[in-house]
């Protein structure tokens, strides 16, 4: 039996809703992906614009907002997942190396990687923290 948090009701186990108040008791999916809870609001605000720096900047980006936002933990995820990236478009740029299918591989590679930056970038902008497809089941950097 469960008890209804907001009229006090006792309920089957399997309840689905209150029959007295009308309270559901669905639960809501975590999207497992997201770290923006585990971020403070305020870290959010005042660190965006330097989180945005290594989605725009690459490489350089990501030299400029380590330094800048050496003590924000929410610039520091998006520094290590820009990281991601760019150690994806490195293996992407190594398989150049093999002419026509190598050269294939790596264009789509790169077209991916490209694309899901471009994701990470508006996830910023509206100061969320989501680890983008693909790049989230790399384990290094975490």
């Amino acid at each position: 039996m469960k008890t209804c948090a907001h009229c006090g009701a006792q309920l089957d186990d399997a309840a689905m809703f209150c029959p007295n108040c009308g309270t559901s008791f669905q639960q809501t999916y975590a999207d497992p992906a997201d770290h923006t809870a585990e971020f403070d609001p305020k870290d959010i605000s005042d660190n965006k614009v330097i989180a945005m720096m290594p989605y725009i900047m690459g490489l350089l980006g990501v030299i400029v907002a380590a330094i800048l936002a050496a003590n924000s933990p929410y610039a520091r995820f998006h520094v290590r997942t820009s990281l991601k990236f760019t150690v994806c478009q490195f293996i992407c740029g190594i398989a150049f190396i093999i002419p026509i299918l190598g050269w294939l591989a790596g264009a789509v590679g790169l077209a991916i990687i490209f694309v899901l930056q471009i994701i990470a970038f508006f996830q910023v902008c509206k100061g969320k923290a989501k680890d983008p497809a693909i790049i989230k089941s790399l384990g290094f950097l975490k």
